[in-house]
């Protein structure tokens, strides 16, 4: 009996330290991680955007785009980039849910009219050699100076202006279908992203 309770004792000692420890290494790494993070982010942003003098990161624009399945609302943040104090661009994520292998994770830039001027792919799982082209220069570069009003949001296999990647078909389909909701959704919006007291900052 005795024998029990002192394994209980250190059992229990031993995982309040290990507790303890990780909770101190949380504590420690937490700074570091979110710093990266934001590092990661801002890279992002200032490779999509025209040149800007601000950190748009620090400037931003939250908006409703809708409710997951469990009711929660779901925001879009719009990243500004300013010169001079005069908006001169704007950033934002969008994901693809329907790519080859999974989700697609896409960082668009447009100027204030709604143009592209950059794309980045953040994240996505699509097939080395294949799908994976989306990343490439070529691929993202197409979508440079498009808007709503001067190209056909499809891949050319579906009669649009965007080229597709050989054997790969869905990867860019997801991608051009995703940008071109995510410039939908800014053009209904656009007061709104581009006012100072709009939104939620």
């Amino acid at each position: 009996m005795k024998d029990t309770i002192r394994l209980i004792v250190v059992l229990t000692l031993i995982a309040c330290g290990a507790g303890l420890l990780l909770s101190l290494v949380e504590q420690v790494t937490r700074a570091p991680i979110a710093e990266q993070r934001r590092q990661e982010t801002l890279k992002a942003l200032l490779a999509v955007m025209p040149a800007v003098d601000n950190s748009p990161d620090a400037d931003t624009v939250s908006l409703v785009v809708g409710q997951d399945k469990k009711g929660r609302e779901l925001t879009r943040i719009f990243y500004r980039g300013r010169n001079r104090g005069v908006l001169a661009g704007l950033a934002f994520k969008v994901v693809a849910p329907d790519g080859y292998s999974g989700t697609i994770e896409i960082m668009v830039g447009v100027d204030p009219e709604g143009t592209v001027t950059g794309l980045e792919i953040l994240a996505h799982a699509e097939t080395p050699g294949l799908g994976s082209k989306i990343e490439q220069a070529w691929f993202k570069n197409q979508f440079l100076g498009k808007s709503l009003d001067n190209a056909d949001w499809r891949v050319k296999k579906d009669g649009g202006a965007f080229d597709q990647i050989t054997g790969a078909t869905i990867s860019p389909r997801a991608v051009v279908a995703a940008v071109a909701g995510g410039l939908e959704f800014y053009r209904k919006h656009q007061a709104e992203v581009a006012a100072d007291g709009g939104g939620k900052k």
